[in-house]
C-alpha cells in the first residue's frame, strides 16, 4: 500500500489530496471517487500529478504547504 501526495488543476483552484492506494492506477480511481463525494456538482478536473509517492507505514506523513503570495494564480 503506498500514500500518494496528488495536485490537482480545477478550474477555479488547485487542490491537494493525500490517499492511499495499491498502485498508481488504483490511486487516480480513488481520486475521482473522492472529488466527486467532496464537491457538488463534480468539478472538472484540468490536469492531475502525483507528485509523492510513498509506502504507508507507521510514522509516513506528507506536509501540504500553503501557496506563497505572489505565486501565479494567488495574486
Amino acid at each position: 500500500m503506498f500514500m500518494y501526495k496528488i495536485e490537482v488543476e480545477l478550474h477555479e483552484e488547485t487542490v491537494f489530496v493525500v490517499l492511499m492506494a495499491e498502485d498508481d492506477a488504483q490511486a487516480f480511481d480513488a481520486l475521482e471517487e473522492t472529488l466527486v463525494r467532496h464537491y457538488a456538482p463534480s468539478p472538472d478536473v484540468v490536469d492531475a500529478s502525483i507528485l509523492e509517492k510513498k509506502r504507508a507505514v507507521k510514522g509516513s506523513a506528507y506536509v501540504i504547504e500553503p501557496r506563497i503570495k505572489g505565486e501565479q494564480g494567488t495574486d
